[in-house]
């Protein structure tokens, strides 16, 4: 559409208003009272409504988190293993589980998640024996400590 003068151009802005205006109406259908039909109310409930999603959605990640570890710490005390020291001890294993997954193990697959808190028991002994200095190599565990003779 081509506007030969700036006054055709500003009166032209109609029909975008009128769908801005019903977008708003239409994220406000919900609310109670005078906020889901009146624009100048709801507008100012819509941004406090997406705000507050926001930041639900953060912390609902949060709370995500906060129950699998609680998951996790749960079934590696019963392995007689604090959650730290399993989760230190993966990960200098190089077994690359995350924290989710680890959860999930732990419930649905007990003997899993039994066999990664022996690897992580094993890594363990494995670093004590080293900082005590006996030199000696458990069978079975593969660690990323080189030793040179």
């Amino acid at each position: 559409m081509v506007f030969l003068t700036l006054s055709y151009w500003i009166r032209s802005r109609g029909p975008d208003r009128y769908w801005r205006v019903q977008e708003v109406l239409k994220n406000a259908r919900h609310f109670r009272g005078r906020k889901n039909r009146c624009f100048s109310l709801a507008v100012r409930a819509v941004r406090r409504a997406f705000v507050y999603a926001t930041k639900a959605r953060k912390a609902k990640r949060r709370g995500m988190r906060q129950l699998w570890i609680s998951r996790i710490a749960a079934a590696s005390r019963e392995h007689g293993m604090k959650y730290p020291a399993l989760i230190h001890n993966l990960v200098k294993s190089n077994v690359q589980v995350n924290r989710r997954a680890l959860s999930d193990l732990a419930i649905t697959e007990p003997r899993s998640f039994l066999a990664l808190a022996t690897l992580a028991r094993a890594r363990q002994q494995e670093g004590f024996r080293a900082a005590l200095g006996d030199g000696k190599e458990p069978e079975g565990v593969f660690s990323r400590i080189v030793q040179l003779h």
